[in-house]
C-alpha cells in the first residue's frame, strides 16, 4: 500500500501534519532524519508509517517504560504489530516475544537503552533483519539537553555492531541547535535530512502568575476545569503529597505519582488517569515522559521548573488531541533556590565518574534555570520568548498568553529598584552581606527580632518601601535579579545580593526596570467555547467510549482521543462512509467501533 492508504486505514487522517510526510518519505529512501518536533505535534507518525513500509522490523529505542506500554497499546488497537521489552516483563514474556520476534511477528519493536547491548538483544539483533532505528527522546544524547543519559551513548555502539547499518531517525520536542549537533555527532547519523515544524503550539494558552498562596490559587483554579483532564506538577514529593491531600480534601479526584512511591502504587495511580477514574494527577517531573494521554486539558505547574526545556515538555502534554488547552505556572522566587539546591544535588549525586564533566553538566543546568527564570519575571510576550530560546523568529505579541490577553500588565519599577540597590550598596557599606529576603525585610520596615539584633535598621534604607509587603519586594528582587540588574552570589550557607554594572545603569536613570503584575479581567474561559448542544452530545459520546475502553482493558483515549468526538459532534456521521471522515478515525475503528457511535449520534438528534 502507499503512504497514503495507510495513513487513512491506520491512523486515520486523509493528510500529513508539517513534517510528517518529509520525514516518511526520507525515511523509506534510506536518508537518515533528524525530526524536532512539539509534543502533539505527530512525531510517531513519522516512523511507526514507515515501519510498515520497509521489509523486516523496525526498533524504537526509547527511555521510559510507560512509553513503551502506551504507544504499543494503541498501535495494536490501529492492527499494527507491535510489541516491547522492558524490565516488567517475566521470564516467560520475555522468551516468548523473543521467539515471536524471530519469527517475523511484529512490525515495530520498543526497547531500552540500557537493553541494547545485553548479550541476548545483541545476538537476537545480528539474526534478525532491522531496516529502521528509531531514537525518540534523543536530545537525552547530549550534555547541553536537560535530561542526559550516559546510556543513550551506547546507541552509535549498538549500531555499529549490527552487520548491515539500519536508516536511522532521531526525534525530540525540545532541542536547541547545540543539542542538534550533539544528536548528529554522538548518533551518528548521516547527512540527515532536518525537520524542525516549528515550537509553537497554536492551541496551549500559557501564562505565568505569582501568587501569595499557591494552594488558594489552585484551587481556584482547578474549579474552571469542571471535570476536565489535567496535571499539576510539583517540585518535590513532599508537596506532591501535601497538594494531593489538599485537592481531594476539597472534593477533587486527584491521585499522586513521585519516586518514592512503590512501583505499584505508581502504576495504579498512573492507570486510574489514564483511564479518567482520576481527573487530576500531582505528580513530580518524574510523571509524564512518553505519556501519550491526549485529552489533558490543563498542566499547572504548581512551581517553576529547572528550565525551559523541561517546561515546554511537561506544558505540551496539555492539549495533544489538538483542543484549547491551558499552561498556567505559579511562580515565586523560592522556586529558584529550591532549583539551584536542586542542581548542586544532582551534581554531588551524579553517577559520572568525571569530575570535569559533572561540574560543565551543573553549569549548563544553572545556565537553563537563569533563562526559565526570566521566562517567569518577563514583561514580553511569554509565547515570543520561548520560541527564540528555540531559535525560531517570532511575533512580539501572540495574543494567546497572560501578557498579551491583558491578564497582566507592565509596571514600572525603576524608582523601587533604585531603592533596592540603594539598600543593598548601603548593606556593603556596613560590612553585612545581604540576602534578598533580608533586604526586603529592610526596606519594608520589618521589627523582627533577628533585624533589629543585628542593628539593620540603622540603615539609611530602613522602612522606605513600607507601603510595600515583603511578597512584592522579594518578587521585585527577583526581576531585578533575572534581568541583570542585581546580582547574587554564594555567601556561607545562603546567598547574598552584588551590585552589577545594570545596578550603576539603574541608579543613573539610564536603564527602566519594569515587571508583570496580575491584571483582574473578566474575559472568559477558552476552554468553554463549545455550544450546550455539542458538549451535551459530547458527553453521551465520551460515556460510550468508556463503555468500549472498559470491556478492552484499555485507556479511553486510545478507542478515541477528544478530538475525533469532538469531530464526531460537529459532522454528525450517520453512515460508516462519513464516518470515516471523521478525524482519527481510520478504517480499523469504523469496523470495529462505527456501528455503535453511529447509533448513539442518531439517538442524540
Amino acid at each position: 500500500m502507499d503512504k497514503l492508504t495507510l495513513l487513512q486505514k491506520y491512523f486515520g487522517h486523509t493528510s500529513f501534519r508539517a513534517g510528517q510526510e518529509q520525514a516518511v518519505d526520507a525515511l523509506i529512501s534510506g536518508r537518515d532524519v533528524l525530526g524536532v518536533m512539539p509534543t502533539g505535534a505527530g512525531k510517531s507518525i513519522c516512523y511507526q508509517l514507515p515501519a510498515m513500509m520497509l521489509p523486516g522490523v523496525s526498533v524504537v529505542i526509547s527511555p521510559l517504560i510507560s512509553l513503551m506500554k502506551d504507544q504499543v497499546e494503541s498501535l495494536r488497537q490501529t492492527g499494527i504489530p507491535a510489541a516491547f521489552i522492558n524490565s516488567t516483563m517475566t521470564l516467560d514474556e520475555y522468551q516468548r516475544i523473543m521467539q515471536e520476534i524471530r519469527r517475523g511477528q511484529y512490525k515495530l519493536i520498543y526497547v531500552a537503552p540500557e537493553r541494547l547491548l545485553t548479550e541476548s538483544f545483541l545476538f537476537l539483533a545480528k539474526n534478525i533483519r532491522i531496516s529502521m532505528i528509531t531514537v525518540d527522546e534523543a536530545h537525552c544524547v547530549s550534555q547541553w539537553g536537560q535530561d542526559f543519559r550516559q546510556s543513550y551513548l551506547d546507541i552509535a555502539v549498538f549500531v555499529e555492531n549490527l552487520p548491515e547499518r539500519p536508516v536511522i531517525g532521531a526525534f525530540t520536542a525540545t532541542a536547541t541547535s547545540q543539542v542538534c549537533s550533539d544528536v548528529i555527532r554522538f548518533l551518528k547519523l548521516n547527512e540527515p535530512e532536518r525537520i524542525t515544524t516549528g515550537f509553537d503550539r497554536k492551541n496551549l494558552y500559557f501564562a505565568v502568575e505569582t501568587p501569595k498562596y499557591k494552594t488558594k490559587a489552585l484551587l481556584s483554579q482547578l474549579k474552571k476545569y469542571k471535570n476536565k483532564s489535567g496535571i499539576v506538577y510539583c517540585l518535590s514529593r513532599k508537596l506532591v503529597e501535601e497538594v494531593c491531600d489538599e485537592l481531594r480534601n476539597a472534593g477533587f479526584a486527584a491521585t499522586r505519582y513521585h519516586a518514592g512511591l512503590s512501583a505499584e502504587e505508581r502504576a495504579v495511580n498512573q492507570e486510574d488517569f489514564l483511564y479518567d477514574r482520576k481527573t487530576i494527577m500531582v505528580a513530580t517531573n518524574a510523571f509524564g515522559m512518553g505519556i501519550d494521554k491526549s485529552n489533558v486539558s490543563f498542566v499547572i505547574h504548581y512551581n517553576m521548573p529547572k528550565d525551559i526545556e523541561s517546561y515546554y515538555q511537561e506544558a505540551g502534554r496539555a492539549g495533544r488531541d489538538g483542543e484549547p488547552a491551558e499552561c498556567i505556572l505559579f511562580y515565586s522566587g523560592k522556586d529558584v533556590r529550591t532549583n539551584n539546591f536542586l542542581i548542586e544535588q544532582s551534581r554531588e549525586n551524579n553517577e559520572i565518574d568525571n569530575l570535569a564533566l559533572r561540574e560543565s553538566l551543573n553549569a549548563k543546568a544553572k545556565e537553563r534555570l537563569k533563562s526559565m527564570t526570566i521566562y517567569c519575571t518577563s514583561v514580553e510576550c511569554l509565547r515570543s520568548y520561548m520560541l527564540r530560546y528555540f531559535g525560531e523568529t517570532a511575533s512580539h505579541h501572540c495574543g494567546k498568553c497572560s501578557a498579551c490577553m491583558g491578564k497582566t500588565e507592565k509596571k514600572d519599577i525603576t524608582l523601587e529598584a533604585m531603592k533596592i540597590i540603594s539598600c543593598v550598596y548601603r548593606g556593603q557599606q556596613n560590612g553585612y552581606h545581604l540576602s534578598r529576603t533580608l533586604t526586603s525585610q529592610i526596606l519594608t520596615g520589618s521589627t523582627r527580632k533577628v533585624l533589629l539584633d543585628m542593628k539593620l535598621d540603622r540603615l539609611s534604607t530602613y522602612g522606605i518601601m513600607s507601603d510595600c509587603s515583603v511578597a512584592e519586594v522579594l518578587q521585585m528582587i527577583d526581576a531585578m535579579i533575572a534581568s541583570g540588574d542585581i546580582g547574587v552570589k554564594p555567601y556561607k550557607d545562603y546567598s547574598e545580593l552584588v551590585l552589577t554594572q545594570d545596578s550603576a545603569a539603574v541608579i543613573r536613570m539610564e536603564k527602566q526596570v519594569e515587571i508583570q503584575v496580575a491584571k483582574k479581567t473578566s474575559e472568559p474561559d477558552i476552554l468553554d467555547n463549545v455550544s450546550d448542544e455539542e458538549e451535551a452530545m459530547f458527553q453521551q459520546l465520551r460515556k460510550l467510549r468508556e463503555k468500549f475502553a472498559v470491556r478492552e482493558h484499555v485507556p479511553p483515549y486510545v478507542i478515541f482521543s477528544n478530538a475525533a468526538l469532538r469531530d464526531m459532534c460537529r459532522r454528525k456521521p450517520r453512515n460508516k462512509h462519513e464516518f470515516m471522515e471523521v478525524s482519527g478515525v481510520g478504517a480499523m475503528r469504523t469496523e470495529k467501533y462505527g456501528a455503535a457511535f453511529i447509533k448513539e449520534i442518531s439517538k442524540f438528534l
